[in-house]
């Protein structure tokens, strides 16, 4: 369910479970209906007909099908947040200070975007926001998850959150997200030679910036 702190682009947040439950079931009509029939087709009727929700309930929401799948982005980026900090937790500091690997980091959020990217209904057309023309100049996606990213493994590797951090991240998410887009427009599962090239890119860049600091 999409924490209602992210979500800018609802008209009226849902405070009831119910209306809650009703929200989650029209982004889910929305991915599922991205996947069927394309953006330009996508329509907030069809979307209620298949949420099984009356077409005012889409409207107390949303006031159209780009502020619907602006919500969807950023509930995306929600759970994507979640799966890395989940894979982290998991796998622990790495050195007696606590503090965490930059690589296993850098592994947990390739690998977790190349999971939503093949599963996530929706997720190829939307994704984080950079498919289709939404949400406004001052959220462009890849700073969104460049910002996101940067506040999460801040932590993890025990640096400050500070601009060239920021930067730095922000750089291998453009780069990833251009090679990442490469390998799918090549194979419908993501080419594996492009992605273990972009794995390796990475890794040379974020290696050269973060070991150095």
């Amino acid at each position: 369910m999409m924490p209602v702190s992210h979500a800018t682009s609802l008209r009226r947040a849902p405070v009831q479970r119910r209306s809650a439950e009703r929200l989650t079931r029209i982004l889910d009509a929305c991915a599922d209906l991205l996947d069927e029939v394309g953006y330009d087709d996508l329509s907030t009727r069809a979307v209620a007909q298949r949420a099984g929700v009356p077409i005012g309930s889409v409207y107390r929401f949303f006031g159209n099908k780009r502020q619907m799948a602006d919500a969807l982005a950023q509930r995306n980026l929600e759970r994507f947040t979640e799966r890395v900090t989940d894979r982290l937790r998991a796998a622990g500091p790495r050195d007696p200070a606590g503090a965490g690997d930059w690589r296993t980091a850098m592994d947990a959020v390739l690998d977790e975007y190349l999971v939503m990217k093949r599963t996530a209904p929706g997720f190829s057309l939307v994704d984080f926001g950079n498919q289709i023309p939404v949400g406004s100049r001052h959220s462009e996606p890849n700073h969104r998850v460049a910002d996101r990213l940067t506040d999460l493994l801040s932590g993890y590797l025990h640096r400050e959150p500070d601009d060239d951090l920021r930067r730095t991240f922000l750089i291998a998410v453009e780069t990833a997200d251009t090679l990442v887009h490469l390998a799918f427009r090549m194979a419908p599962e993501g080419d594996a030679r492009i992605i273990e090239e972009a794995r390796e890119l990475l890794r040379a860049y974020l290696g050269r910036v973060l070991d150095s600091s």
